[in-house]
C-alpha cells in the first residue's frame, strides 16, 4: 500500500529530510513524498534565496553539508567550483548546492517518489490513521505522516513600532522578503531597529548599492556579532566539567568565561571554548528551569548570540570599514517612539546612559530584530488553524513548538501527535541550538529514520 509524507515548507530543514527520506526508503517501499513549500523555488528558502553576492554563509564549508553521515559531501559538490574547506561561499552558491542535493536523492530513490508543490497550506485535519491537508490552490490532499518544516517567521514588531507606524509605507517590518528593499531610494536616510547579523546583511547590501546617507542601527546594547577568525588545525577543547550539573544560568556564564579565558591562557581562542560546548547545549538548556531560561534569555542572550553566531571574516572587514567611514553608526539605546511625518519618519531614542532622548529623521526604518518563533503570536495562517485545533502547544518562552523526544509535535493537553512532526527553527523550544545547518542536518536525519520506522518501512 502506498505511503504518503507531506513536508510543509521548502528551506534548509525540508529539503534535507525529502533528501533523507528519498536516500533511505528501502526498495519497492511505496513511498511518496509531497514537499509543499508557499513560494519557489524549493530548497533555497528566504536564507539561500538572496541576490546579493555579498551574503555569504556565516559557517565554513567543511562544516555544510546537508547529510551528517558525509561531512564532505558540500566539499565534494563544491571541487569544481573551487571551494575550499575554510571558505565562507555565497548564499545563492548553497542554495543550488541544496537544489542539486535533493534532484539526486530522487534520481537515485530506490522506494520513494517526490512531488513538489508551490501552495500554502491552510489547515491539517487528523482523520483516523491519516491527515487531510486543505491546499489554498490545489484543494485536498491525504497524508499518512505531516512534517512542519516552517522555517522562519517574520519579525514582531519591536516597541515603539505602534499604532498606524507599524502600516507606514516607510516601514520594512520584513527585509526579507522578496522586493522589501526595493523602497529604499538611494538618497534615503535609513534607520535600522537590531545590531545582530540581520542588520549586517541589510546594511552591506544597502551600501553596496550606491552612495548613500549614513546608515543608523540600534539595540538597547549595540553590540554586534563577532567574525570568524583563521585558525590553524588543532585538537578540539574539552568541554569543562560538571557543567550540565548546575542548573543556573549564572553558573553556567561563570564557569563559559572561566574556561574561555583558561583557553587564552594556553594560546588558544575564545572561540574554541564556545565551540567546545556547542554538543552540550541541548543537554545543557534541558537541565535549565523555566526560570533560568527567563534569566538566562533577559541578560546572557545577547551575549551568547554575538560569540556564538559569529560572521564570516570578509563580512566583518566590510562592515569594520564602513563604520570606520562613518557609513554605518551603530548607537545602543532604548526606541521610545516613531511618527510617520509625511517626508519622513521621526525617530525618538535614549542612548544608552542618557537622560535626555534623542529626535531623528529619516526617510526609511527596517526591523532587523530576526525571525519570530512565537507561534503564540505569529499571524500565519496555518499556524492559526493549528493552534485554534489545539494540535500544537506553543512553549511558555515563545520560542517555538513543543515536541516529545521523537518531534513528534505536542496537542494542546501535551500529547504527542501519531502523525504531526516537527523540524526546523522552532525546535528552538526543546534545544536551544536549531537554527545552524550542523543542527538542523542533524534533525532532519534523525527524524526520516523516525518516519521510515513509524510507517513501518523497514530500513537497509
Amino acid at each position: 500500500m502506498v505511503k504518503r509524507i507531506a513536508i510543509i515548507g521548502g528551506g534548509f530543514s525540508g529539503t534535507a529530510l525529502a533528501a533523507n527520506l528519498l536516500r533511505r526508503a528501502p526498495k519497492g517501499a511505496d513511498l511518496e513524498i509531497l514537499l509543499i513549500n508557499r513560494f519557489g523555488p524549493i530548497g533555497t528558502g528566504v536564507a539561500y534565496g538572496t541576490k546579493f553576492d555579498g551574503h555569504v554563509l556565516n559557517v565554513p564549508a567543511e562544516q555544510m553539508s546537508a547529510y551528517p553521515d558525509e561531512p564532505d559531501h558540500f566539499l565534494r559538490w563544491g571541487a569544481t567550483r573551487g571551494v575550499q574547506p575554510g571558505d565562507f561561499v555565497a548564499r545563492k552558491l548553497y542554495g543550488e548546492y541544496l537544489g542539486e542535493t535533493l534532484r539526486s536523492a530522487e534520481a537515485s530513490s530506490a522506494g520513494a517518489t517526490l512531488e513538489q508543490r508551490i501552495d500554502a497550506v491552510r489547515s491539517i485535519r487528523p482523520e483516523g490513521s491519516r491527515a487531510t491537508l486543505d491546499l489554498q490552490s490545489s484543494g485536498a490532499v491525504f497524508a499518512d505522516r505531516v512534517v512542519l518544516a516552517l522555517g522562519n517567521y517574520s519579525p514582531e514588531n519591536p516597541r515603539g513600532i505602534e499604532g498606524n507606524f507599524a502600516s507606514s509605507s516607510r516601514y520594512v517590518r520584513d527585509p526579507w522578503i522578496p522586493g522589501s528593499l526595493e523602497t529604499v531610494e538611494p538618497n534615503d536616510t535609513v534607520f535600522l531597529i537590531g545590531t545582530g547579523l540581520t542588520m549586517i546583511d541589510i546594511a552591506l547590501d544597502l551600501a553596496s548599492r550606491d552612495p548613500r546617507p549614513p546608515i543608523t542601527a540600534i539595540s538597547r546594547r549595540g553590540l554586534v556579532p563577532h567574525p570568524h577568525v583563521a585558525l590553524p588545525p588543532r585538537p578540539p577543547v574539552a568541554a569543562p566539567e560538571n557543567l550540565v550539573s548546575s542548573g543556573k544560568a549564572r553558573e553556567y556564564v561563570a564557569v563559559l568565561r572561566r574556561h574561555a579565558r583558561e583557553v587564552s591562557s594556553q594560546g588558544r581562542d575564545w572561540r574554541d571554548a564556545v565551540g567546545s560546548v556547542r554538543a552540550l547545549t541541548p543537554a545543557l538548556w534541558h537541565a535549565l528551569p523555566t526560570s533560568e531560561k527567563e534569566r538566562f534569555l533577559r541578560h546572557a542572550r545577547p551575549y551568547w548570540d554575538i560569540h556564538r553566531h559569529r560572521v564570516a571574516p570578509s563580512t566583518w572587514n566590510t562592515f569594520r570599514s564602513l563604520v570606520a567611514e562613518g557609513r554605518i553608526r551603530v548607537r545602543a539605546g532604548r526606541l521610545l517612539k516613531m511618527n510617520d511625518i509625511g517626508n519622513a519618519v521621526s525617530v525618538e531614542f535614549r542612548a544608552r546612559g542618557a537622560a535626555d532622548t534623542t529626535l531623528l529623521n529619516v526617510r526609511r526604518v527596517i526591523n532587523c530584530t530576526g525571525p519570530s518563533s512565537d507561534v503564540r503570536s505569529i499571524a500565519d495562517p496555518l499556524i492559526e488553524d493549528l493552534r485554534k485545533e489545539g494540535l500544537i502547544r506553543a512553549d511558555s518562552l515563545g520560542l517555538g513548538l513543543e515536541v516529545s523526544e521523537d518531534l513528534a509535535v505536542l496537542d494542546r493537553n501535551g500529547l504527542p501527535s501519531r502523525m504531526l512532526y516537527l523540524v526546523g527553527p522552532l525546535l528552538k523550544a526543546r534545544d536551544w541550538e536549531a537554527t545552524a545547518v550542523p543542527e538542523l542536518r542533524r534533525h532532519a536525519s534523525t527524524l526520516a529514520v523516525q518516519l521510515l520506522r513509524s510507517l513501518s518501512l523497514d530500513l537497509p
